[in-house]
């Protein structure tokens, strides 16, 4: 055991390393695209956004997509009912909007998730537009947004722009704070090579590009349209550019029954759409996770021998430490893109430094539930992914 302990942690501090120089490599790329002029082109833009009851700061999250310092663009707020609470919000700002809003009304999903079939119903009414952009109800970009989103879509060789969301919670506890640390990794994860996915919550397509793609059918029996979306370019060659300078802002707050309801339907539909990078992750985290249980083990087995151990636990501590020292750089990086928000970054910094070392106890059991089910609640309706391209609507 001791001789797999010392394997363990090797392979924990390689890795450690790397992510250190991969942390540091996203920091300086992230500097050098917020130091990038945003461009000029600014073509009309249809802005979609499906929106399901009522949460916390609707409102506001919602007035933000109405005044963005961009010249031309439509949105489409769909819902799945007309009579969801979340229709006197959008009859309000529809009345007082500089910009055309329209509400779309989608109806039941038959076979497919709620939130693509507002999509599909939005995206199908939406004539005359150069390019689609997807966000969320959830998040609260900044002025500029929209504008640094689409400016790359010049280049008409990329497929999609897309950025990822920065949670932040509202009301300090610890399950909301797990859930952000949780959270952090996957902004990072994307970058400057090719095996970018598109986040459904900030995503700029071409109009043109999106109906080449064939992306309404992939969408038929999708729950996932971000990842439906990233499959359908990739089937086409079509690269997907990472904009960090477009990072969403998102206030969250969670309980622990919340916080597994939504780490586990994360790491479900990874499996299902994106099973290569599931494996992938399920076994980083199996190897940190062994490597400091296993050193904590063998630490109080030898302390109860009366043996020397410290050297033990020092090790044991050495993944986490590396961890850590991955968040404090990530967290820079944050600040300088979410320049805004940096006081709250730093009054909540711990959250993504010292909890980064317990993420992935929580992902290894995220793992371990989807390896074995298929069966998520999204939004108060239960869905079983069958496939990517099927879904059993299971509760409404």
């Amino acid at each position: 055991m001791l001789t797999l302990f010392y394997l363990l942690v090797v392979e924990q501090v390689l890795q450690g390393l790397h992510n250190l120089w991969d942390a540091l490599r996203w920091l300086r790329m992230a500097q050098r695209r917020i130091g990038s002029h945003a461009g000029f082109y600014a073509p009309r833009v249809a802005l979609f956004c499906p929106v399901k009851g009522i949460e916390p700061g609707l409102e506001q999250n919602l007035a933000a997509l109405t005044s963005f310092d961009y010249p031309d663009y439509d949105i489409f707020f769909s819902i799945a009912s007309g009579e969801d609470p979340a229709r006197k919000i959008l009859d309000k700002l529809a009345a007082s909007s500089k910009h055309k809003v329209h509400i779309v009304i989608a109806g039941r999903p038959e076979g497919c998730g709620e939130k693509v079939n507002n999509l599909r119903a939005a995206v199908q009414q939406a004539k005359g537009y150069d390019v689609f952009v997807f966000c969320d109800s959830d998040g609260r970009p900044g002025r500029s947004w929209l504008a640094h989103l689409v400016a790359p879509l010049a280049d008409a060789n990329i497929g999609a722009v897309t950025t990822f969301r920065w949670f932040f919670q509202q009301r300090h506890g610890f399950w909301s704070a797990l859930a952000s640390a949780w959270n952090a990794p996957a902004a990072t994860y994307l970058g400057e090579h090719h095996n970018n996915f598109c986040w459904g919550g900030g995503t700029a397509i071409r109009s043109e590009r999106f109906e080449q793609a064939g992306v309404i059918d992939y969408w038929k029996g999708s729950v996932s349209d971000d990842l439906s979306l990233t499959t359908a370019l990739r089937r086409i060659g079509a690269p997907i550019l990472y904009a960090p300078e477009c990072m969403v802002p998102t206030l969250f707050d969670s309980d622990a029954a919340g916080l597994l309801e939504f780490t586990n339907r994360q790491i479900i539909i990874l499996r299902v759409y994106e099973p290569r990078l599931w494996k992938l992750g399920g076994l980083a985290h199996l190897l940190y996770c062994g490597a400091v249980l296993l050193g904590v083990g063998l630490y109080f087995a030898e302390l109860i021998h009366g043996a020397p151990a410290i050297h033990l636990l020092l090790l044991a501590m050495l993944p986490p430490v590396l961890s850590m020292g991955r968040g404090v750089l990530r967290l820079t990086a944050v600040m300088e893109v979410l320049p805004a928000w940096k006081s709250k970054l730093l009054a909540d910094s711990w959250v993504w430094t010292l909890i980064a070392a317990v993420v992935p106890f929580l992902a290894l059991w995220n793992t371990a539930v989807a390896l074995f089910s298929k069966r998520i609640r999204w939004r108060g309706i239960r869905y079983e992914l069958v496939s990517p391209g099927q879904t059993r609507v299971l509760t409404r």
